[in-house]
């Protein structure tokens, strides 16, 4: 279906722009939105049930199923829904799709209370090409959060990010997973002295570190390396270096 739209209060023009701003309004309509034509290839490649796609006259879209809602509209009215500066042409949305329902597992990746979309996207991108599975524990910001999937670069439509929440995974974790979490602490050993993929890997945010929860539960507190005068990293580039080590050692 292919339509013209010009008017803001369109009913479907300010449910894209609630999908885009509003992380209650993607859990109760089970869609996210997301922006760019980079983005719009791979949605178009992996996921199985786009809904929606607004664009200008200019784009040019590939064969859609006949299912999906197509509205043209003029620069100004995709200003007005984008969250963007500067529109790329196309906004798009998709039903969230259904992730696994896995229990905590050794050689998996828990972020903790990571609050910012743009590390959580970084993380699950560099995960998604390591194949590494993410769980993502209380307070992270939201996988389908526009800025978490433009980080992501459509890794979260090929490895759909695992949400648990933290009661969830220490109950996993009291039934036998071993956890580890990176800690800036006295006892904490070199990220490179054990095998990491044989625990569950905790890590924190970079304003809150991990939850004493998490804490209390840790058979090994783990560091990454760093010159003395260095303090920390950037929660994404800390997950980067600690998912590599996963897949080496």
């Amino acid at each position: 279906m292919q339509e013209t739209v010009t008017s803001r209060k369109n009913p479907a023009v300010q449910q894209m722009r609630r999908l885009l701003r509003d992380r209650d309004a993607r859990r109760t309509d089970g869609c996210f939105a997301a922006e760019g034509t980079k983005l719009f290839e791979e949605a178009v490649r992996w996921c199985p049930k786009l809904e929606t796609v607004f664009c200008t006259k200019e784009i040019r879209l590939p064969d859609l199923s006949p299912d999906v809602r197509v509205y043209i509209v003029p620069d100004e009215l995709l200003a007005y829904i984008s969250t963007q500066k500067a529109p790329q042409g196309i906004i798009f949305s998709a039903r969230i799709p259904n992730a696994e329902a896995v229990k905590l597992q050794p050689g998996m990746l828990v972020l903790d209370g990571i609050q910012d979309p743009g590390n959580v996207g970084t993380i699950l991108r560099t995960a998604d090409a390591l194949g590494v599975k993410v769980v993502l524990s209380d307070g992270c910001a939201d996988p389908f959060h526009p800025r978490t999937i433009r980080a992501a670069m459509g890794a979260v439509f090929r490895s759909v990010p695992l949400v648990r929440s933290r009661k969830q995974l220490l109950e996993d974790a009291a039934e036998g997973v071993p956890i580890a979490v990176t800690a800036l602490s006295q006892d904490a050993q070199d990220i490179r002295s054990t095998r990491l993929r044989d625990y569950a890997l905790v890590i924190g945010s970079e304003g809150q570190g991990i939850s004493e929860d998490f804490m209390r539960v840790a058979s090994l507190r783990l560091i990454i390396p760093m010159r003395p005068e260095c303090e920390s990293l950037n929660a994404a580039a800390a997950a980067a270096i600690v998912i590599w080590q996963m897949q080496s050692a």
